[in-house]
């Protein structure tokens, strides 16, 4: 298959899957979610390769998905289609039979934080700044995966202040990342550790990933995602009025904008308490 937003390479017992829209900054759209599955399904399929690594071109790994699309559909049934697939391809990461290994730098911004974390090892240049600023745009987290990586009480300062600037190092004590590497050395430092896991037992080692999943699928996992994903269809589908005038100026003016007028508002609100 012909790629247009990722590249996709094997080299004996590794497979390399690099997200490639690098002047968007990675941005995942609809295309790059649809070749992920096939570059996944491939990978997956070939008998030789043992692990999978994930990476970014460019000057950084993802922004996240993208939020300039010229997607005109707001029903319902739209919205679920599209984050339900948001949301499986970030789960195929966690799932996939193999192991799975995310080398990140630069923005690990939004659901590219859920995608790389869902990976079973990450490994950050440093640098990196990780985050999800969600609710700045109104909108919910699309694979709820951090409050089982690095507890509720952390989450939910993340993800209920849009905190968009986490180091490395916050990022590594709270159990998101393995490791932190210069930028020059991450993807030695990433193929490295995918060859240590290549040279074990693959039975061994692809049945002990598989348990460890299994033990957090049977304290809940799975459902509480896919209840998380159901808020998330809820928040996108709910228009308020302050959510129309925020996606107007979005529009219209871009990001900066929008966030200064809801900055300006709450400002307004308290000098009137």
């Amino acid at each position: 298959m012909h790629f247009e937003t990722i590249k996709y390479s094997s080299n004996g017992p590794l497979a390399r899957i690099s997200l490639d829209r690098p002047e968007k900054l990675n941005a995942i759209n609809a295309r790059m979610v649809s070749e992920l599955n096939h570059a996944l399904d491939q990978a997956e399929s070939d008998d030789n390769v043992r692990v999978i690594l994930l990476t970014g071109e460019g000057k950084a790994f993802s922004a996240g998905f993208d939020l300039d699309t010229d997607d005109t559909e707001v029903d319902e049934a739209s919205l679920r289609r599209v984050l339900t697939e948001d949301f499986n391809i970030i789960m195929r990461f966690w799932n996939s039979p193999k192991p799975t290994v995310a080398a990140v730098h630069k923005y690990c911004l939004g659901s590219a934080m859920e995608m790389a974390v869902a990976c079973d090892i990450t490994i950050s240049a440093e640098g990196c700044r990780f985050g999800a600023p969600e609710v700045k745009f109104g909108s919910g987290i699309v694979a709820l995966i951090l409050p089982w990586l690095c507890g509720p009480k952390k989450a939910k300062e993340w993800l209920l202040t849009g905190n968009d600037r986490i180091t490395p190092e916050e990022a590594a004590a709270h159990g998101l990342i393995n490791k932190i590497v210069p930028l020059d050395q991450l993807t030695d430092a990433a193929e490295s550790m995918a060859l240590q896991i290549a040279r074990n037992d693959q039975l061994a080692v692809n049945m002990t990933k598989q348990a460890i999943n299994r033990s957090l699928e049977l304290a809940g996992m799975q459902t509480a995602l896919e209840e998380a994903l159901e808020s998330d269809i809820r928040i996108e589908a709910t228009e308020t009025e302050d959510s129309r005038e925020f996606n107007r100026i979005l529009r219209n003016d871009g990001t900066r904008a929008a966030i200064a007028w809801r900055d300006v508002k709450i400002n307004q609100s308290l000098d009137q308490d």
